[in-house]
């Protein structure tokens, strides 16, 4: 079973869960689908209408950015840990 961090800025979406336990494998894409069918609000924090992440939103699996391994199509193992990472802006 992978794992979904969330990081303290968004466990408002998910009723302050930190740790989201997930069955979908596979993919990061299968893993965020399940995310938004349990979590629906975190869903709309990570993805656009389309389906794409996020620009602001940063997502690596086991330590590794998405962005650079696949992006939807990542694959993640069942043991595997998705961190889910805002970006921080500031002027």
């Amino acid at each position: 079973m992978a794992t979904v961090l969330v990081p303290g800025a968004l466990r408002a979406e998910t009723g302050g869960e930190s740790r989201l336990p997930v069955e979908a494998g596979g993919t990061l894409g299968g893993v965020l689908d399940e995310v938004a069918a349990r979590w629906p609000r975190l869903e709309r924090r990570l993805r656009d209408e389309t389906g794409a992440l996020r620009r602001y939103v940063n997502v690596y699996v086991d330590g590794e950015d998405c962005r650079r391994t696949g992006g939807l199509d990542t694959p993640v193992a069942a043991s595997a840990e998705v961190q889910v990472l805002p970006s921080v802006a500031g002027g």
